[in-house]
Order: C-alpha cells, then structure tokens, then sequence
C-alpha cells in the first residue's frame, strides 16, 4: 500500500488480520514462533484507533494487548499508547512518525526503549517489527518481527 503522506497511514491496520511471529530469544524468554490475530477499528471520528492483539505460542495465550494510536495527518506525526498483559501501564504516549514507508514509534520505561515499526506489504498485509534497547537507544536488539494478512 502506497500511502502518501498526506493521507493518516493508520489506515493500513484498520481491519482483521492473523500474524505469524518469529520471537528472538531474551531475557523474557526462549525464542520460536506464535500465532496471532489483530483487530484494529477507527473510533472517535478518526481521532483515534484502537488495536485489540492476541498471540499464541505451542497453542497457549502467550501475549495480550491493547494499543490506542493517534495519527496528525498534516505533520505526520503519531502518538501510540500500548497496554499488555505483561502488566506494564505507560507514563506517556510514545511519539511516532510517518516517514512514507513506515509508521515508527519508540516506547520508553524503567525496563528500557522498544520500537514498533509498521510497514504495510500491499493492501492487504502489513509486518511490524520490535526491538528493544537498554542503553538509551544507542543500541537496538531485535524482539520479533510479524507479517499479517488481513482476513476479513
């Protein structure tokens, strides 16, 4: 999907889709697959978009989520607030930006830096990936990467 940068590039996540997932290994855990889907919805008259994520490993809950994103299409500039079920409640949105190709965002907290970066793969697909730094984003280590298909 060719999204101009006049044009909210959240768009790309509206919709239903299911994810393979390849997990690094860390110091959270063994690396492998999961299996997820993603449910991502306009609300508040595009002001914001709400993401439900739920991924599977060896058949089990593995991780739960909920992300709310705000998209200034004029300056291109993205807010992503993100909640999991690892507990980790965010002290503030962590600021993104647009940049014709990908949608960035990079979180902070005591635990360190993670950077999501959405890159749609047609009109239909879409891969994020995430790392991870502990030194102030000086370094970055790979976490995941995903390749979704929209299935609705």
């Amino acid at each position: 999907m060719a999204l101009s940068a006049s044009i909210n590039p959240l768009l790309m996540l509206v919709g239903d889709w299911r994810g393979q997932e390849t997990i690094e290994p860390s110091k959270w855990g063994p690396g492998g697959m999961a299996e997820a889907t993603v449910s991502c919805r306009e609300e508040l008259d595009g002001r914001a978009y709400v993401q439900t994520y739920a991924a599977e490993r060896d058949g089990k809950p593995w991780l739960q989520a909920h992300v709310v994103f705000t998209c200034d299409p004029a300056d291109n500039d993205c807010s992503l607030f993100w909640f999991d079920s690892l507990g980790f409640v965010p002290a503030q949105p962590a600021p993104g930006q647009w940049d014709g190709e990908t949608l960035s965002f990079v979180r902070s907290s005591p635990r360190g830096r993670s950077r999501h970066v959405y890159s749609p793969q047609g009109d239909d697909a879409y891969a994020m990936r995430l790392e991870t730094s502990f030194d102030d984003g000086t370094t970055w280590v790979l976490v995941m990467t995903g390749h979704y298909t929209r299935i609705d």
